[in-house]
Parts: C-alpha cells; sequence; structure tokens
C-alpha cells in the first residue's frame, strides 16, 4: 500500500519523508503522511466499492468550512489512481486535555444557523458506508425523516430479514411530535470519533454526512455512543434555543443512526431499533 501514497504524493508535489497507518475506520484505509512541507492524512478505498465517496466528501468540508464555525481540515486532493480512490486532507494535531465545551457548543450553534428554506441537499452522500439520499423537499422536516432517512433505512433492513411491525401507525405519530423548524445544515454524523480539539483550544470536525436538516439529528447523534459532556447541550440551548421537549425526542432521531447500525452490522441493535418503534406508536 506504501507504493500508492508515494505515488499519489508525488502527483500532488508532496515531499514526503514518511507514512504510518492511522487507526479508526472500518471503510477506509488511512495514513498519516508527514513531508517538508507539512503533515496529511491520505484515505484509500477501492474505487469502484464507493463512486464519488471522496468527491461527496470534499464538497462537504467546503460547505462546513464555509460557515465558519469549526475548524474544517483542508482538502488538498481527491482522485484516482490504479484501483484505488484517495482523498487528501490537511493533518489536524489534537490535544484532548482542553476544557472543550464551549467551543464546541458556540461552534455547533454557529453551523446549525446556517439555515435553508429546503430540506436535503444538492448532492447525495454516504452514512458510513451506505449511501444517503438527499433529494431537496420544500421545508417539512416530517417528510424529510420519512421518505430520506428512515424510509431507505427500512426497505434495507428488511431486506436483510429484519422485520418492524405498526410502521404506518409510527408515521402516523410523527405527524404531531416532530417540530416545524427551518433546516439546518448539519454535520449529519457527530459521534464522537469524528471531532477533536486542536492545539490551540479549537473544535474540528471532519468525515461529514451533512445535509439541511432538523438539527435536533446532530444533538441526537451526540447523545447516542456518549463522549459529550452534558455542559455542550446546555450552552448550545441558552445560544440558539431547542423547540419544547427536545430531549424526549433524541431517540426519536437516534433511530435513523441505529437503523444505519442494523444495516451495517446486524442484529445486535435491531431490538434498540424496535423500542424506539414501540416508545412512539
Amino acid at each position: 500500500m506504501m507504493s500508492y501514497i508515494k505515488e499519489i504524493c508525488k502527483q500532488h508535489q508532496i515531499k514526503i519523508l514518511k507514512a504510518k497507518p492511522l487507526a479508526g475506520g472500518d471503510i477506509n484505509q488511512v495514513y498519516k503522511v508527514d513531508s517538508l512541507d507539512g503533515d496529511y492524512v491520505i484515505k484509500l478505498n477501492v474505487a469502484h466499492m464507493f463512486p464519488k465517496m471522496f468527491e461527496v466528501e470534499a464538497k462537504s468540508l467546503d460547505m462546513l468550512s464555509k460557515t465558519e464555525s469549526f475548524i474544517i481540515p483542508k482538502v488538498i486532493g481527491y482522485g484516482e489512481y490504479n484501483d484505488k480512490t484517495y482523498l487528501i486532507l490537511e493533518y489536524m494535531a489534537s490535544d484532548s486535555s482542553y476544557n472543550f465545551s464551549e467551543a464546541f457548543a458556540r461552534a455547533l450553534a454557529k453551523l446549525h444557523k446556517h439555515q435553508s428554506d429546503r430540506y436535503g441537499l444538492e448532492f447525495n452522500n454516504y452514512i458510513g458506508r451506505l449511501p444517503q439520499h438527499n433529494l431537496p423537499q420544500e421545508n417539512n422536516s416530517l417528510d424529510f425523516y420519512i421518505n430520506l432517512r428512515l424510509e431507505p433505512q427500512f426497505k434495507w433492513a428488511r431486506e436483510k430479514g429484519f422485520d418492524f411491525k405498526d410502521i404506518d401507525q409510527f408515521y402516523k405519530t410523527l405527524e404531531n411530535v416532530i417540530p416545524k423548524e427551518k433546516a439546518s445544515l448539519i454535520h449529519g454524523d457527530l459521534w464522537s470519533g469524528n471531532y477533536l480539539i486542536t492545539t490551540d483550544e479549537n473544535a474540528c470536525i471532519f468525515d461529514p454526512a451533512i445535509a439541511h436538516a432538523p438539527r435536533e439529528m446532530d444533538l441526537a447523534m451526540m447523545k447516542l455512543f456518549g463522549g459529550y459532556p452534558q455542559k455542550i447541550f446546555d450552552i448550545y440551548n441558552d445560544m440558539f434555543p431547542l423547540q419544547q421537549h427536545w430531549e424526549s425526542r433524541i431517540s426519536l432521531w437516534q433511530l435513523y443512526y441505529v437503523l444505519v447500525h442494523v444495516n451495517l452490522f446486524g442484529s445486535s441493535y435491531y431490538n434498540q431499533a424496535k423500542q424506539i418503534i414501540r416508545r412512539f406508536t
């Protein structure tokens, strides 16, 4: 694999000193490259497996960067070499010793204040290694969540043999649960593995699954696997107040991410998904 790294660096005039694998991803092979001009991250994948994954990731990072909210790794380049597709990013050094709650909450509120009259996005992208459909919809959070987020996941889950009951009744219940609010630009996959705190105490996010969507989805993902202090949510709510009873809706938004995990990893998440559906039926 190092031969790929060396050739990709050569094509982008990166004078490589050394390279080493980085842990953390279950989709891509990831390497840190030290060079005379700075440090980089190079992500590799098989070219035919995930069409345009790195192209849309680069576009997504650019959109996030333009909000001037979080620190976003700079995209150096992307493309194909032989049977591999690649993405080159600026390497961000991290320091976990800082109390980052206020910086993170402020950045998240600033990101979510970039709103749209339409839900969705002008291009499709990925959530993990699954396609994520973003066909723009009018300002209707209910239709967006059912048609573009839940329905595709339920379809794939059924094809894998996972049965869900009372879905129509569940959808009917959501009419009185999902708040009416303008769509915010969200990161879309904001678990604790997709952020770091830089050495100058700023919050940096990466590996996005962006869309104009209900902003509570980001908060729900942040709470799904832990890793974020409660203070972030309190500061965020002070800066950009959420609608009433937002905490009671957390598991509803988590359903999307739980279904993603059903489709990626199987039965260990199946009961959790069914429990959420029962809770809102």
